[in-house]
């Protein structure tokens, strides 16, 4: 559950600055990128953990309004996660995040719902649940199916990980920052992110807000600029980009078409306040879209 207060500008430590209003929103990683996904079109399923609480009960009931199945998510004795985020008038944004029943996603569990997880098309993984479990999942899919999708977010090691199985790593410009100590430039960019290739990685993805976002792969290396658009909370957007590049891969299309729609669905995702009521439509992406190709 996202809780959000709008400040004049985001604190330094220590500082406390004063808000403009406050708002409680459907949201986490899992939650977000599904229903975004359900909205572009796609037969979703949510796996995850929520507490038995007033929280976990909404957020599955939005899961299932937006069209998402929820019949392998598990309420447990538990506090349902939550993030704390504060945004300010340029839209951008500070999260922190509790990870509660979130963190109970472990192997006992992924050995519930790995035949299904076997089946799917693509399987999308954030790392608000333990690396351990996100590692025991790449070390037991088959070799071949489903495509893999992983947004590392928030930004942890991912040495342990088995990233051979990982078709597209999709982080974000600070996470990118992190895991690799990145200095800034395209062309370093560029460098840095065939590390990952040469781990295994098929595909690498960096998302930078209003600068698009950067495709890394062994053919080589590509920009694709934003579209632009009046942002007014970027919460949520990494969310609908990481939603359309699956939903796009999944329906058999290439990368470049597939970042494309990402980068029109997650610049639609800032132009409204909050994680799941920004989430676009197929049809609004498709309208945003025909406005730049007419």
């Amino acid at each position: 559950m996202d809780l959000v207060t709008t400040v004049e500008r985001l604190p330094q430590p220590g500082e406390t600055v004063p808000g403009r209003s406050f708002g409680r929103y459907p949201g986490g990683k899992g939650l977000n990128q599904a229903v975004a996904a359900a909205r572009l079109g796609a037969e979703v399923l949510l796996f995850g953990r929520v507490g038995k609480d007033p929280f976990g009960t909404e957020l599955l009931s939005v899961a299932k309004e937006n069209g998402v199945d929820v019949s392998f998510v598990e309420p447990v004795d538990a506090q349902t996660g939550t993030a704390a985020i504060l945004v300010d008038p340029k839209g951008e944004n500070m999260i922190a995040y509790a990870p509660g029943a979130n963190a109970l996603v472990d192997e006992a569990y992924l050995g519930k719902i790995l035949p299904v997880l076997s089946s799917v098309d693509v399987l999308l993984i954030q790392l608000e649940i333990p690396i351990s479990t996100v590692g025991a999942v790449l070390r037991r899919l088959p070799p071949e199916r489903p495509l893999v999708i992983l947004n590392p977010s928030p930004a942890q090691d991912l040495t342990s990980l088995h990233l051979g199985r990982v078709d597209v790593l999709v982080p974000n410009i600070q996470e990118f920052q992190v895991l690799t100590g990145w200095g800034g430039s395209p062309e370093e960019l560029e460098r840095v992110g065939k590390v990952f290739l040469s781990l295994g990685v098929k595909a690498l993805v960096v998302t930078a807000g209003a600068a698009g976002a950067y495709l890394v792969e062994p053919e080589g290396f590509a920009r694709f600029p934003a579209f632009p658009v009046a942002a007014v909370d970027t919460t949520g957007a990494g969310d609908a980009f990481c939603a359309g590049l699956a939903v796009k891969l999944g329906q058999g299309r290439g990368l470049y078409e597939a970042i494309g729609f990402a980068n029109a669905a997650a610049a639609l995702a800032t132009t409204k306040k909050g994680a799941v009521p920004s989430l676009p439509t197929l049809s609004e992406v498709q309208a945003f879209l025909a406005r730049f190709t007419d």
